[in-house]
C-alpha cells in the first residue's frame, strides 16, 4: 500500500515539474509565423542602379549631348508583389533660373516611360524599354542626355532617375507630360526608388 502511495506521490511530483519545465520554455514559432518571418527576409526593396555609374557619381559623357545622347543601362530588382507595370523617370532639377522662368518650368524633363512591364530587369544601353512614351521637356518623346549649360550657374548639375512600381496600367487618350503623368500615379504606388548621376560639361572629358 505504501509503494502504491509513494508511486502515486512521485508521478504527481513528475507531472508538477514537467509542467513548470514547459511554461519555462520559449515559444515555438508557429508554421505561419515562421513563414512570416522567412517571407520578411526574403522581402528585397525596389531598387534602380546602372553598371555605368553609381548614385551620386558622374555621368559618363557617352549618355550626353556631348556625345552618343544614349540612355544608360539601368537594372531593376526587388519589385514587389502584385506590380502591374513600372514607369521611369528622368529629369534635372538644377536648370538654371533663367531658364526656369523662360519656360515656366521647375525641372527640364529628360526622359520618361510608362506601362512597362514588371518582368523587366535591365533597360539595355541606347535601348527604349518597352512601354508607353511620355513627352520630354522638348516636346517630344525619347531619352534627352544631359546638357548643362556651362555658362550659367550651377554647371554642375543632377540627374534623378525616378523608378515606380504600380499596382495597375495607366492610360491616356494622348501623349502625356511628365506632369500629367506624376497625376496618374497618385494612389497606384506601391513602391519606388531612384538613381542619382551627375554631369557637369565644364569639366567632363569627351569618353
Amino acid at each position: 500500500m505504501q509503494k502504491a502511495s509513494r508511486a502515486i506521490t512521485l508521478l504527481f511530483v513528475a507531472v508538477i515539474i514537467a509542467g513548470i519545465v514547459f511554461i519555462m520554455m520559449p515559444d515555438r514559432p508557429t508554421e505561419k509565423s515562421a513563414s512570416a518571418s522567412s517571407s520578411l527576409i526574403n522581402m528585397s526593396p525596389l531598387t534602380l542602379t546602372s553598371s555605368s555609374f553609381k548614385s551620386g557619381e558622374m555621368i559618363p559623357s557617352k549618355y550626353t549631348c556631348d556625345a552618343d545622347n544614349i540612355n544608360p543601362p539601368l537594372s531593376i530588382s526587388g519589385i514587389p508583389e502584385g506590380t502591374v507595370s513600372i514607369a521611369l523617370i528622368m529629369d534635372d532639377p538644377d536648370i538654371p533660373k533663367e531658364v526656369k522662368d523662360a519656360r515656366n518650368i521647375e525641372e527640364f524633363d529628360h526622359w520618361a516611360v510608362y506601362n512597362i512591364s514588371p518582368e523587366l530587369t535591365d533597360i539595355k544601353e541606347g535601348v527604349e524599354p518597352e512601354g508607353k512614351s511620355v513627352l520630354n521637356g522638348m516636346g517630344e518623346t525619347g531619352y534627352i542626355g544631359p546638357c548643362p549649360p556651362p555658362e550659367y550657374e550651377p554647371t554642375e548639375h543632377r540627374y534623378f532617375f525616378k523608378l515606380f512600381a504600380l499596382d495597375s496600367m495607366l492610360n491616356f487618350d494622348t501623349e502625356p507630360t511628365k506632369s500629367e503623368l506624376l497625376e496618374a500615379l497618385e494612389g497606384h504606388i506601391l513602391s519606388q526608388t531612384e538613381l542619382v548621376g551627375i554631369y557637369d560639361r565644364s569639366n567632363s572629358a569627351i569618353e
